[in-house]
């Protein structure tokens, strides 16, 4: 037996002999270790860390091996190879072999045993130097080559152009040797370097990524070279894997790429957060399974590393089947829509009926050959057969189309947009002709308005956008704005903060400037320069006058919460996404004099007020951090140290003082990570009536966190942090923070808008309605619900404020929503309905839409393939409007009738209806107008030929139309076939096939998604105007159809009345503006038609039809045809009803309703019809009886009396 002492003289001595290794063989056998016995052979944990020692070789603790946990080799993965032997030649060292944990998320129930293990082992035997140089000679350390005759001369420069002063040199060999470190200049110079194109050179400086440089091959023996290092940081992942679905047998390809400085060298991949073996499954950034398993479904993601950190990907699910079973539920889910007024159905006592819906899912479809990041083609479960039902309604039938069957078929591509306003945060000043930059590109300007639009690339998961005012009044900002994944349109509202006057610095002085000024409040903070702390980029040293903005952005102000910069997140070293809570923001412009030269600045101090601090644990925690604009995501800068201090004051303070360099970023925060998180589960719905087939997607719910008073009061004094996120069909769940141990600990506000419009929350006061605010009691009562208005009903009533009390998994109640803890985001996202969730509504008015085939425009997967589509595209909506003018004393209903009016496979066809309410005009008491939609007309959703919809115009009650706009009746004339109106009480016309402007009464917009082409539409509908906006109704400019109504007898209801009687909810009245009006600007309106949209004129425009097809006049124009012109449609034109086809309708299908269908008609006029005249034909219809002959009125133009 030896001591331990004596096992070392054994090794060193058994190293150097025969004769030592035959004693060191027993020797090793047993080792004493203090008064325990080991066998090194069978030794399984080995730890290595650094010893005090300079050469920092490692330190072995031996343990014995302990019995196995059952099953726990399945979490563990086989040994790697045996590591070289780390001793020098002829000397004794140490071979190594890991493995890993395949399961992390459960170390130490299945992954207690050693990962790590090692053996000794004596180093090769020794040999001469064997490296041969083309040119000079071998150094001693026999590790490159030295030419004494040659110079390399270099510079290291910055992103921006700066020098990288104290930037280190080093020689790669088989070891890294410093050479060199560059002067102030950025410049460096190594003796004996050989132009050989071999030797290799490392540049190293903090916070930027290593670069490396080849000396290049030349004969020349005084070389130059130039470096540039760029920031470093963690990884960025912008693509992840994408949701795959396979069959068993079937093999599959998952992608992950990331970018970042350095660029990423290695990628992990989970399996429900497992880690998958490398040595196993042999992958990179790509991960291929074949042969898949049932078991291999599940979630998927990625994570890349690099010397700068790491990051991981989005979540994607694989999907994995049987051979033989089915890629979809053929059994459609339950999808109700509203009816019309007189649709009410006895059978189940509502006005709704169920029409089925199939859930856009991924789905096995068929595949091509080889394996592919995207598949070629997409497949989504969809509709597969309908059938078309007849609804009984009051007086007539109503068809609707019924899913019956789902199947799995090729996925509706959409387009994915973003729209916005970007506006100045104190006054509304647009940003006019800004630049918007994705990354380091521009994509994008805002317009006069400040509006703009940005379309989505396919494969975007985070967009981040930077808005850059060239003006320099505002400050840059940078947005992360979310978007509808599976197509249409987002409005955002960007609030910009308005740079602070620039103040005049000595350079050669000590300059304090303060961050955040309140009245009676310090400043949170103050930047301190010190003198001689300016320079310019190239590094020299500046003196004279500097010019200094700094903008900060005060928490303490509720107002700025929407200003805030990016999505206040960062990632860790993990790669995981964590928030921080910021104690404000600032941005900083350094000039010359001139203010032509951007100057950088060192060894600037921030001397936070640690009284400010509110929260003690947040005083330890606090750094400082720098936004990159390419990722959206806050970068570490420093820590803070205390200090004490008599800034300004004479008492004694404590400040938190941290160090920063001002250079190529330009905004800094002052934050803390912040641990304790929830989701907050929020819906968003059409009406008051919160049924879940009219949730409404795409709205933007946003949500200001609250900062505490000490003492967690529930009166906050200041925001930490701002977030928003976009409905989808299961509505949303907003990020915040929460507090397990006391409800009142944080607070938050949470709004939604959709399209620059407010919606409403639920009332809080005179009573607590849990049923309608959708939180059941007690736990309504912690979290303390309140609306703004709730003390003031002038306040508005489009925010609620909570308490976040995070649920308590003891209590049953508190676990159904509407709080979820921060690691069940999962089963937040696919919370049912009936889970406790908080509510916005929105007040859509009187208006009503019905669709034949049923499509929900929030959400553009539901679109169908059908000759009766209403949008015969999904990836382009083109909404028309008619301006309807109604005189009399009260509002009437204004309905539109669709049908086919020229293409033989939808004529006499309903597309659906359209039912609107006319708006008091305000300047006129007798005098009011409605917007009316129709169905344009165009190609249907197989592009093979256009129709021109056939649309019946029908006021409610006893109206007579007394005129139409002149230019809309010509046009119709000079395009034929035309519809013939005999009944005065409606208007029936096919619809024009150009996107007519105001001049003739008709609204048109197409845009990438249907309910922005409408609300743009109905903007300038109101406005009476091809390219302004407004929410007031201007009922006597922009007219296509006049109409004359009586005042209703006591007896007579109207539509919204009977919807009273039934036991429906009374829409809402609008009052002389439109009934969802928030006297705001049309979302998305640029004060431009949007492309494409060829409905606006020209200045000086007559307003008369040009010739061709656009709808515009040209200046000059007379509006009439050119001579010879029929105005009949071209030879070949699709639009005409093929040979044989008259197009005309029998005299018994008008398709009008009967005199029950729509309010009371006059006696007179029942009998009436609306034909189709062709080309060359004369309308044909039957003669009116004798009674009535003498009752014929004949319609007049504008300008013009009627004649009996």
């Amino acid at each position: 037996m030896v001591t331990m002492k004596g096992w070392i003289l054994l090794l060193l001595w058994g190293a150097m002999s025969v004769l030592g290794q035959r004693i060191l063989k027993p020797a090793l056998s047993r080792v004493q270790i203090g008064q325990r016995t080991f066998s090194p052979l069978v030794m399984l944990s080995l730890e290595s860390t650094r010893s005090s020692s300079r050469r920092g070789d490692p330190t072995f603790t031996y343990v014995r091996r302990s019995p196995l946990v059952q099953d726990s080799k399945r979490f563990l993965s086989p040994w790697s190879k045996w590591s070289e032997c780390s001793a020098k030649c002829g000397q004794t060292g140490v071979q190594k072999r890991t493995r890993s944990c395949l399961a992390e998320r459960f170390w130490g129930v299945h992954c207690n045993e050693a990962t790590e293990e090692g053996r000794l082992c004596i180093g090769h035997v020794c040999s001469a130097c064997n490296i041969t140089c083309p040119m000079g000679h071998v150094n001693a350390d026999c590790d490159t080559c030295m030419c004494e005759d040659a110079t390399l001369h270099g510079k290291v420069s910055l992103e921006d152009g700066s020098p990288a002063a104290d930037a280190r040199v080093y020689l790669q060999a088989k070891k890294l040797k410093l050479l060199t470190m560059a002067d102030n200049r950025g410049m460096f110079r190594i003796p004996g370097v050989c132009p050989d194109g071999k030797n290799t050179l490392k540049i190293k400086k903090a916070k930027y990524a290593a670069a490396t440089v080849t000396v290049p091959e030349s004969n020349r023996r005084n070389l130059a070279i130039q470096v540039q290092l760029h920031r470093s940081g963690k990884p960025y992942v912008f693509r992840s894997p994408e949701d795959k679905a396979r069959r068993v047998g079937q093999s599959v390809s998952l992608c992950c790429d990331a970018r970042g400085s350095p660029a990423p060298d290695r990628y992990l991949w989970y399996h429900n957060g497992s880690l998958l073996d490398p040595s196993l499954y042999k992958y990179k950034n790509n991960l291929i399974l074949k042969n898949l398993k049932r078991e291999q479904s599940g979630e998927y993601f990625c994570k890349a590393s690099s010397a700068g950190g790491s990051a991981k990907s989005q979540v994607a699910k694989l999907a994995v089947i049987g051979r033989q079973e089915a890629a979809c539920d053929s059994q459609p889910q339950s999808h109700l829509i509203r009816l019309p007024h007189d649709c009410f159905q006895k059978a189940t006592n509502s006005f709704y009926y169920d029409v089925g819906k199939c859930p856009a899912k991924t789905c096995v479809g068929k595949l091509d050959k080889g394996l592919r990041c995207k598949d070629n083609i997409s497949y989504c479960c969809g509709v597969s057969k309908m059938e078309t039902r007849d609804i009984s309604c009051d007086g007539y039938t109503l068809p609707t189309k019924v899913i019956v069957e789902c199947g799995c078929k090729i996925c509706t591509e959409t387009k994915i947009m973003v729209r916005g306003r970007a506006t100045a945060a104190d006054n509304g000043e647009p940003l006019r002709f800004g630049h918007i930059y994705m990354g380091n590109k521009r994509v994008s300007m805002t317009g006069y308005k400040g509006t703009f639009s940005i379309h989505v690339p396919a494969d975007m998961e985070r967009l981040v956008l930077t808005f850059v005012d060239r003006l320099q009044k505002f400050v840059n900002t940078t947005k992360v704005l979310p978007f509808k994944e599976n197509g249409g349109a987002v409005f955002h509202e960007i609030k910009l903060l308005r740079k602070k006057a620039p103040v005049t610095l000595e350079s050669t002085e000590t300059n304090v400037i303060s961050l955040g000024e309140m009245e009676e409040d310090d400043p949170i903070a103050e930047l301190e320069i010190p003198p001689n702390a300016f320079y310019r980029k190239n590094g020299e040293v500046y003196s004279g006058k500097v010019k200094a903005s700094v903008t900060f952005l005060d928490p303490r102000n509720i107002s700025t919460a929407p200003v805030t910069q990016s999505d206040l997140n960062f990632v860790d070293e993990e790669g995981d996404v964590f928030p921080l809570r910021t104690y404000g923001m600032f941005s900083v412009d350094f000039t010359d004099e001139q203010g032509t030269e951007s100057l950088n600045a060192e060894k600037v101090k921030v001397h936070l007020d640690a009284a400010q601090v509110k929260m003690p644990e947040h005083v330890q925690e606090m750094k400082l951090w720098s936004l990159n604009p390419e990722t959206g995501l806050w970068e570490e800068e420093g820590d803070f140290n205390l200090e004490k201090s008599t800034r300004r004051k004479r008492e004694e303070r404590t400040f938190l003082v941290g160090n920063m360099e001002i250079k190529e970023r330009r905004l800094f925060n002052l934050d803390v990570p912040e641990s304790r998180r929830c989701y907050v589960k929020v819906r968003a719905y059409r009406s008051e009536r919160f049924l879940p087939s009219e949730q409404i997607q795409g709205v933007v719910i946003s949500i200001i966190n609250m900062e505490p008073e000490p003492g967690f009061s529930s009166n906050p004094r200041a925001w930490g942090r701002f977030d928003s996120v976009v409905t989808g069909p299961n509505g949303a769940c907003v990020p915040a923070f929460c507090d397990e141990q006391n409800p009142e600990a944080y607070g938050a506000y949470i709004l939604a808008s959709m399209g620059g419009e407010e919606l409403e929350a639920v009332p809080s006061a005179p009573k607590l309605n849990p049923a309608a605010i959708g939180v059941p009691q007690p736990y309504l009562n912690k979290l303390n619900y309140r609306r703004t208005d709730h003390e003031d009903s002038n306040i508005k009533k489009t925010a609620f404020s909570i308490n976040m009390a995070k649920p308590s998994p003891n209590s049953p109640e508190e676990n159904n929503g509407p709080i979820y803890a921060y690691e069940n985001l999962s089963e937040c996202e696919e919370a049912p309905y009936s889970a406790a969730h908080f509510r916005f509504y929105r007040i859509e008015g009187d208006r009503y839409d019905y669709n034949t085939v049923p499509f929900s425009e929030d959400d553009l997967m539901s679109w169908t393939d059908d000759y009766l589509a209403w949008w015969p595209k999904p990836m382009e909506f083109r909404a028309c409007y008619i301006k309807v003018k109604i005189n009399g004393p009260q509002e009437v209903n204004v309905r539109s009738r669709n049908m086919g009016g020229t293409h033989p496979r939808t004529i006499g066809k309903l597309y659906g209806i359209r039912d609107v309410r006319s708006i008091r005009d305000p300047q006129q008491r007798d005098v009011s107008a409605a917007c009316l939609e129709f169905k344009c007309s165009g190609m249907l959703f197989d592009q093979d030929r256009v129709d021109r919809t056939l649309v019946k115009v029908i006021p409610q009650g006893n109206c007579r139309r007394v005129s139409v706009n002149s230019m809309l009746h010509e046009y119709l004339v000079n395009h034929l076939p035309m519809a013939t109106n005999n009944d005065t009480s409606e208007y029936t016309m096919l619809a024009p096939l150009d996107p007519l402007g105001h001049n003739y009464g008709i609204y048109t917009v197409t845009d990438q998604d249907p309910r922005i082409a409408k609300e743009i539409a109905l903007g300038r509908c109101f406005d009476g105007t091809s390219d302004g906006t407004s929410r007031i109704m201007k009922s006597d400019v922009g007219v296509g159809l006049t109409f004359t109504c009586s005042e209703r007898s006591a007896t007579e209801q109207s539509i919204f009345q009977s919807q009273r009687n039934l036991g429906q909810q009374s829409p809402r009245d609008s009052g002389r503006q439109s009934p969802r009006d928030s006297g705001r600007p049309s979302p998305g309106d640029s004060g431009r038609p949007s492309p494409g949209d060829s409905g606006r004129l020209s200045p000086g425009d007559s307003g008369r039809p040009s010739p061709g097809d656009s709808g515009r006049l040209s200046p000059g124009d007379s509006g009439r045809p050119s001579p010879g012109d029929s105005g009949r449609l071209s030879p070949g034109d699709s639009g005409r009803p093929s040979p044989g086809d008259s197009g005309r309708q029998s005299p018994g299908d008008s398709g009008r309703q009967s005199p029950r269908d729509w309010g009371q008609q006059s006696p007179r006029d029942s009998g009436q019809q609306s034909i189709l005249v062709l080309p060359g034909q004369s309308p044909v219809y039957p003669r009116p009886p004798a009674s009535r002959r003498n009752n014929q009125v004949r319609i007049p133009m504008t300008g013009q009396r009627p004649t009996y």
